[in-house]
């Protein structure tokens, strides 16, 4: 399924310092995942971080934001 971003984790991923393929992975076999309404909370241990990332599925998979925890 294809991943798209919102303007805001766009910003998100430069701002954090986040790779995109550290995104998809967190999508793809996330440690911990919650859903609440039609978002998706998923979290993954990634080089000694934890990300975390929001998302909602429709067509695609819209990433609407991402932090380190």
């Amino acid at each position: 399924m294809e991943v798209i971003f919102t303007n805001h984790a766009r910003y998100q991923l430069k701002e954090r310092k986040v790779d995109y393929i550290w995104v998809e992975e967190t999508i793809k076999s996330p440690d911990i995942t919650k859903k609440v309404d039609n978002k998706f909370y998923v979290i993954k241990k990634l080089n000694g971080r934890t990300l975390k990332v929001v998302y909602v599925k429709e067509k695609h998979i819209k990433v609407v934001t991402l932090y380190w925890v």
